[in-house]
């Protein structure tokens, strides 16, 4: 299959999809192999980003999902008629930053970071659709990471765009001083 046709399919594949579809999904769809599709996914994303396209392709772990550009935010809004989501509160952006910079991340850790019980914020932040669960069956625990809506709704292409992500994200300190205050 020629360059040129296999982003073409994956195109044709995201538009119909209509959400988050896995890099398996697609490799098994188009019978290639995970490299090769991952591959066409990042220069679509990069030509979509270099010649300012009204869409972009953001990812959230092995998940891609073709979402209209960050900046037309307003002009969608108006054009669908939505009404301002009601704000956050200081507690919710917390766990949301503490989630985004960390996730996934069990409620054991968001709650150990931020000092208190966090249960009721990650239902409200769950109900919202903010962020997703995903269930690991290994360590029998649900795993908290935010969902590609929310990434599209911050204007990022992926989780990693974020300021400061990869120092925040791999903090070896902030787990050492977790530690500390659990030996307190």
């Amino acid at each position: 299959m020629s360059q040129n046709n296999l982003l073409s399919q994956i195109e044709a594949i995201m538009l119909v999809a209509n959400r988050a579809v896995s890099l398996k999904e697609l490799s098994t769809s188009l019978e290639e192999k995970l490299n090769i599709i991952q591959s066409g996914l990042q220069e679509l994303s990069d030509r979509y980003e270099v010649n300012d396209y009204g869409f972009r392709l953001i990812k959230s772990g092995t998940n891609y999902q073709l979402v209209s550009a960050g900046k037309y935010a307003d002009l969608l809004k108006k054009f669908l008629k939505l009404d301002n989501v009601s704000e956050l509160s200081q507690a919710s952006l917390e766990a949301l930053t503490v989630i985004a910079y960390r996730g996934p991340v069990s409620k054991l850790e968001i709650e150990r970071i931020r000092g208190v019980n966090c249960s009721l914020i990650i239902r409200n932040l769950l109900i919202r659709g903010l962020i997703e669960e995903n269930f690991d069956k290994q360590k029998n625990e649900n795993y908290y990471q935010l969902t590609l809506d929310f990434i599209r709704y911050l204007n990022l292409n992926k989780i990693e765009d974020l300021p400061d992500y990869d120092r925040l994200h791999n903090l070896a300190d902030l787990e050492q001083m977790l530690n500390s205050v659990e030996d307190l």
